[in-house]
């Protein structure tokens, strides 16, 4: 098998060669020719796995959280993928945390696939490789997959934008319920957990968070007619390093999926996300010609044009775009 054929790894990953799985995810990560034929081969064999997104502020305890997830998925007798989102080496541009060193009680399972991904310094934290990768594990036949992020800046924006659930870890004691409501993460989370619900102020915490969600007007406005289609995210107390709550936690996400199936709001996510990336995969690719276009002699005649005051920028910048999307 050459490493870098697409195809022929693909063949090998879908027969479960975990090796191959692994390298269809650096060729994605490395993006270009490589990346476009992973995603045309593995695209036509996805849409079955479940995504899981968990993420939160640094140090709220979501890489254990995701371990005893595991476990769970495993206790069922399913198998799973996590993709765990790191922070870029400013180095390497590798992930900082490997697999081996966040989930170590799973490495040698033949059923679970942990692979860190590096965010190569995108906005959020999320690496626009991941909806690939997540497909990657999709098509070579994981049911679930769980993808946990940095959790800094627009990271929790966006992580709904790859995933069937979204779950939001808060701990105790640190302000995480203003932050919540300041970021609006109130308007994107399925769940909330609160982690750490051993350490004093989880009843705060949990109060709070109730009452934001009290707060809430289209919640309010669902209640107030009846509408059983509207979710309401439930608060979910578990303390990671025991096991305490995760079991509870896994109930919660399937209660969510049946209830998206149910409602059929499922499919309806799932096209949205679709156009969403279709939306910026478009404009990814309108920014490189622009780039480039930025880089030739038209671009240098239009500045000094702008230097001597014959074109305001706006126009300038018209003229650039012309070429780009002629």
């Amino acid at each position: 098998m050459r490493r870098r054929d697409p195809k022929e790894l693909f063949d090998a990953a879908t027969g479960g060669d975990r090796l191959a799985v692994a390298r269809l995810i650096s060729l994605v990560e490395e993006g270009g020719a490589a990346a476009r034929e992973v995603g045309r081969l593995t695209f036509p064999r996805t849409g079955n796995a479940y995504t899981v997104g968990i993420t939160g502020a640094p140090g709220a305890g979501k890489s254990t959280l995701t371990d005893g997830l595991i476990g769970e998925v495993r206790s069922a007798g399913d198998e799973v993928g996590v993709l765990a989102v790191d922070p870029s080496s400013p180095f390497s541009g590798g992930a900082f945390l490997g697999d081996r060193v966040r989930m170590q009680d799973h490495a040698l399972d033949p059923g679970v696939f942990i692979r860190s991904m590096a965010s190569r310094g995108h906005l959020g934290g999320l690496s626009l490789a991941t909806p690939e990768a997540i497909r990657v594990l999709d098509a070579c036949g994981r049911p679930w997959v769980l993808v946990e992020t940095v959790g800094v800046g627009q990271v929790e924006f966006e992580i709904v934008e790859r995933a069937d659930t979204t779950v939001v870890v808060l701990t105790p004691g640190t302000g995480d319920s203003v932050q919540a409501n300041k970021a609006g993460l109130l308007e994107v989370a399925d769940l909330f957990v609160i982690n750490k619900a051993d350490r004093a102020g989880v009843h705060e915490l949990e109060r709070d968070l109730r009452n934001m969600l009290e707060m809430n007007e289209a919640l309010a406005a669902a209640a107030e007619r009846g509408d059983a289609a509207v979710w309401r995210p439930p608060v979910v107390r578990t303390v990671a390093t025991t096991g305490e709550g995760v079991g509870e936690l896994w109930k919660t996400v399937r209660d969510h999926r049946a209830h998206l199936e149910a409602h059929g709001q499922l499919e309806t996510r799932r096209a949205r996300r679709l156009e969403d990336e279709l939306r910026e995969i478009v404009v990814r690719r309108l920014e490189e010609r622009a780039y480039a276009a930025c880089a030739g002699p038209e671009h240098d005649r239009l500045l000094r044009a702008l230097q001597e005051r014959r074109l305001d920028p706006w126009q300038a910048a018209d003229a650039l775009l012309d070429g780009v999307v002629d």
